[in-house]
């Protein structure tokens, strides 16, 4: 188990004990990385040999053979320093706290400009204590996915990470247009939703960041609107050209939020939010973890077609681990709703997989739609969102005088 805030041991060792045991460096050991297994399977394999040696030895030349493996590569000590709390403050020292942005069990987000080089990123500040709890595992499992999967335009990026005060600290990229989980609280509010082309967009530039996961064989296992982040581009123009297929676009969103990565193979599962979860997942069957994913991002983009939120129990929440579609209060072209259905398909086999969905032909409209066309229909579901509030309020308004007349006889 790794901890996070455990006081390092000191490195004073008695003569005896130096002479006897490899210096074994005192730092995590990230078990995402692609040698991580060959090192697990290496430091078990001495292990058993070890073992097979006392067997036979009885203990007499146990010593000796210990000596033999000094020149042996050990995996490192899973343990972090933390920054002693009499010392001057990262945090404080690096960075202008501008204000707080977000909050959750984890802990806390801000914004914040970094003093050196003037850039703004969003710092995760953790509860305290984390020492030997869930969290603490779910913030070394972020920072171990985050250095792992390194930049891409459809995952949060992560520039640092460190301890102190008994905190644990991640500087990510900031992504001034908040969550999709913000969007759509205010669409509500507004009594608005993504039009279908935007939807459809929505799916396809996250089906890209979960290509990207999946392909390093690690599964996000938290996918929903608030782990959906959104950067917005004021104009759109050659720079923001995506690479996969030539789109320019003013809105980009990122997966976040990685406290729940896990391997594809050997996995160590934590479950999710239960509104997003797949059944499978549920019943401890792990063989498909990568369609649970899939599973996750349909029900994120219902949420953000206006259907009402989603059940985290009950009778509605098992007719959708059946198959069953929630109602979307939009007319949508009868092919994209098949497709969110099949990704939410009982059958995990059954779902497509993150590169089946980029490639399908339902998205091809949003994939290859130019910046001009893409301006022109959402401008026009602006317009027309436009004159439904407009007619909304004046019938409010009409409301409210009837109301008067009558309270007024």
């Amino acid at each position: 188990r790794v901890a996070l805030f455990k006081n390092v041991e000191s490195p004073r060792k008695s003569a005896s004990d130096s002479g006897r045991r490899p210096h074994i460096p005192l730092v995590n050991f990230n078990p995402f990385t692609p040698d991580s297994l060959i090192i697990q399977s290496a430091t078990q394999e001495r292990n058993n040999r070890k073992r097979a040696h006392w067997n036979d030895s009885c203990g007499e030349d146990m010593e000796a053979s210990d000596g033999e493996g000094e020149d042996e590569v050990l995996p490192p000590s899973k343990r972090i320093t933390m920054i002693e709390s009499n010392t001057m403050s990262r945090y404080a020292s690096e960075f202008l706290e501008l204000e707080k942005i977000g909050s959750g069990e984890f802990g806390a987000v801000f914004k914040c400009v970094k003093r050196l080089d003037g850039y703004i990123y969003a710092i995760k500040r953790s509860k305290k204590p984390l020492a030997g709890s869930v969290d603490e595992q779910n913030a070394l499992r972020e920072v171990y996915a985050h250095a792992v999967l390194g930049q891409h335009p459809h995952v949060v990026r992560y520039y640092s990470a460190w301890a102190e005060d008994d905190h644990m600290l991640i500087q990510n990229e900031y992504c001034n247009g908040g969550t999709l989980s913000d969007v759509i609280t205010e669409n509500f509010r507004c009594l608005s939703y993504l039009s279908e082309l935007e939807l459809k967009d929505l799916l396809l530039q996250v089906s890209r960041g979960l290509k990207y996961i999946h392909s390093m064989s690690l599964v996000h296992m938290d996918i929903k609107p608030s782990n959906i982040f959104i950067s917005r581009k004021p104009v759109p123009s050659c720079d923001d050209v995506d690479e996969e297929d030539g789109v320019a676009t003013s809105v980009i969103y990122k997966i976040g939020d990685l406290g729940h990565v896990t391997r594809v193979n050997n996995p160590q599962v934590e479950e999710g939010d239960s509104r997003y979860l797949a059944n499978e997942v549920l019943q401890e069957d792990y063989s498909n973890l990568t369609k649970a994913d899939i599973f996750a991002l349909a029900l994120t983009v219902i949420s953000a077609s206006g259907a009402e939120p989603l059940p985290t129990n009950g009778e509605k929440w098992h007719e959708i681990r059946l198959g069953k579609l929630p109602s979307i209060p939009q007319v949508l072209s009868p092919e994209f709703p098949s497709l969110l259905k099949l990704m939410i398909h009982p059958d995990p086999t059954r779902r497509p997989s993150a590169s089946d969905l980029i490639k399908h032909s339902v998205l091809l409209t949003a994939a290859r739609m130019s910046a001009d066309q893409l301006r022109v229909e959402l401008n026009a579901e602006k317009f027309k969102n436009a004159l439904l509030q407009k007619e909304l309020k004046k019938a409010q308004l009409a409301r409210a005088a009837a109301e008067e007349r009558v309270l007024s006889t």
